[in-house]
């Protein structure tokens, strides 16, 4: 059962702008997972050409994608638990800085036709990818009360959503001048993002570092007070991007074959239509919900139901892809729907000494739900189309039941000030 924390009322004493100046950090928050999400999917493009100019195989160039998901999703714990100890806006300029700066190293290492160089730079990259997204969502708890956490939240989950899909595009279009241009174009992405960051001014806090056994121990808490709702949204949020993008992936490789052999650009366009969904429907939930937790449930209920059903659907058409293309958009809508409404949940369930954790937890698994979606949706689609859609379409039920059984916000929701 959802319970607000009861430690909070100080939070959002020094944080959070109005009219105009808040639209600013508004901005400044969602060009941090656009940043995140840049890093990642806009390398997909060029692996076939990274692959022949380093002379690699597939699995060594999958390993420049991998490689950072699996160093970022380690890593997020530890940067959650360090910008609650110090500074959150600290973490978050260092690990742009990091990315950055490992974004050039990883693009000499293509420049000098160096493998070890570029994948140990795309490790770096996950690092510092750890401590940007996840960061910023806690500090958004932090600024933000009386509904705008949830607006603000809500645009931070749709710019992830534009960045999976316009980054597919851009890093077409850069490869079309040299298929390395995306490695070194996107360090260009984090020093926009360091500035626009510079400008946001953390709320004060007069709460003193715990030492680390009683910062663990009060964790541990709150997963004994609220284990059963955290863990079931936790569940819910990844499975809903697990889902939705190793469908993506799927249509991906079915467009990429005959008949239709649909690839660069072209493809990316027609896999931004169920993303455009999520995005602007993860928008208008943000904006919409505030910290009406009845309103909220009815989303995440009606969103997962509208999920498992397309999928259903998709299992029964999935010989036609533009018939699945258009269910998985309407999927992607129900999913849009879902993850604005957890995000204010979860972020506002803590008070801001345990926040940064918490959100990173969350964040860690939706990074892995996203990095394994496709791996797994291409072993179950060599069984068959059927089997996938039916296998997920029933991961989608049980998030509708966890969310059914376990997740019961109050009616006012999400500030828990």
């Amino acid at each position: 059962m959802y319970e607000p924390a009861k430690d909070l009322a100080n939070d959002a004493k020094n944080g959070g702008g109005t009219g105009g100046g808040k639209w600013k950090e508004y901005i400044a928050f969602a060009s941090v997972p656009l940043v995140l999400v840049l890093g990642n999917s806009m390398l997909v493009p060029i692996l076939p050409d990274l692959q022949r100019q380093l002379g690699v195989s597939d699995f060594q160039s999958s390993l420049v994608i991998t490689l950072f998901s699996v160093a970022a999703g380690l890593i997020i714990p530890i940067t959650g638990y360090l910008s609650d100890r110090y500074s959150r806006k600290k973490i978050i300029l260092a690990s742009l800085a990091l990315y950055g700066v490992a974004g050039i190293v990883a693009g000499l290492g293509a420049l000098w036709h160096s493998y070890g160089v570029l994948i140990t730079a795309r490790a770096v990259q996950g690092i510092g990818a750890a401590g940007t997204s996840p960061i910023a969502m806690a500090l958004v708890g932090d600024m933000y009360k009386d509904g705008e956490e949830s607006e603000a939240l809500g645009l931070i989950e749709a710019s992830n959503g534009t960045g999976k899909v316009i980054s597919p595009i851009i890093g077409s279009l850069l490869a079309l001048w040299t298929w390395y241009a995306p490695l070194f174009a996107f360090p260009f992405f984090c020093a926009a993002s360091f500035v626009l960051m510079l400008m946001i001014k953390e709320p004060k806090s007069d709460k003193k570092p715990m030492a680390v056994r009683t910062y663990v121990s009060n964790v541990a808490d709150v997963f004994k007070q609220k284990g059963k709702w955290l863990i079931s949204s936790f569940l819910a949020g990844s499975l809903g991007l697990f889902i939705l993008f190793g469908v993506l992936f799927r249509l991906s490789d079915v467009l990429e074959k005959k008949p239709y052999n649909i690839d660069g650009v072209a493809k990316g366009g027609i896999l931004a239509i169920p993303l455009l969904g999520l995005v602007i429907t993860a928008y208008m939930t943000g904006h919409h919900i505030k910290n009406n937790g009845v309103l909220m449930r009815r989303l995440m209920l009606l969103g997962l139901a509208i999920l498992t059903a397309s999928l259903v659907a998709a299992a029964f058409f999935h010989k036609n892809v533009w018939i699945v293309i258009g269910l998985a958009s309407v999927g992607s809508v129900g999913t849009g729907m879902v993850l604005p409404c957890l995000n204010t949940l979860i972020t506002g369930s803590v008070d801001s000494q345990h926040r940064g954790m918490i959100t990173s937890l969350y964040s860690s698994l939706r990074f892995l739900g996203v990095a394994f979606g496709p791996p797994i949706f291409g072993w179950l689609a060599g069984k068959s189309d059927l089997l996938l859609y039916s296998v997920v379409a029933g991961l989608a039920l049980c998030a509708l039941g966890l969310v059914a059984g376990f997740v019961h916000p109050p009616k006012t929701a999400g500030d828990a000030a």
